[in-house]
């Protein structure tokens, strides 16, 4: 027979090891909590002026006019999610030598075309749309063929010097035929209305 001592230890001693790893799941839990602490701390980032542009500045129903050759035009909704205006001061794409930031204005009684000054202005929570007929991206000096359903890619820099990216796909378009501003010329010496059939 078992002495009534030797019961008493068996039945503490049972006692703590069924406490202990409670103790050891609350430390447990108490470290997680500083991790998942710690871990949302980048949240504050998106307070910050050097924010991921892809969350500053969002690009909607993007796509690209078909063109064999020369240049052709982009178009889109830019979205910013931010309560400061961004603007857009330049934009590039592997489809062309150059890309150009363009508005459609009056000139002479007929639309013409030119280079955006100062860029696109996106409200504050608010959109820009690019469109046939008003501001768009002007692709100069095509690499190749935009074909329908090709996909072309884009880079867009905001005047903070940050960058956004996106795809557009590409798909025939029968309009477009603004002239280009009497005047305004490329590097190669070519002015707009030389190479006008490719928009």
């Amino acid at each position: 027979m078992f002495s009534p001592l030797f019961s008493r230890r068996v039945v503490v001693s049972g006692a703590l090891a069924l406490l202990l790893p409670f103790g050891l799941a609350a430390c447990g839990s108490s470290d997680s909590g500083g991790s998942t602490s710690a871990s949302a701390s980048p949240a504050a980032a998106h307070t910050s002026p050097a924010g991921s542009p892809a969350a500053a500045l969002t690009v909607t129903d993007p796509w690209v006019k078909a063109a064999d050759k020369g240049m052709t035009s982009a178009f889109a909704t830019l979205v910013n999610n931010t309560d400061a205006e961004i603007t857009v001061v330049s934009a590039s794409s592997p489809a062309a030598g150059r890309v150009e930031l363009h508005e459609v204005v009056e000139k002479d009684g007929e639309m013409a075309m030119q280079q955006k000054q100062g860029g696109f202005v996106v409200p504050a929570r608010g959109s820009h749309t690019l469109q046939p007929g008003g501001d768009h991206l002007m692709l100069m000096d095509l690499t190749g063929k935009v074909r329908p359903g090709d996909e072309v890619a884009f880079t867009l820099t905001l005047a903070d010097g940050s960058t956004v990216e996106f795809t557009a796909v590409a798909k025939e378009f029968a309009g477009g035929d603004e002239k280009y501003h009497e005047g305004e010329s490329h590097e190669d010496g070519k002015s707009h209305d030389d190479e006008a059939d490719g928009h």
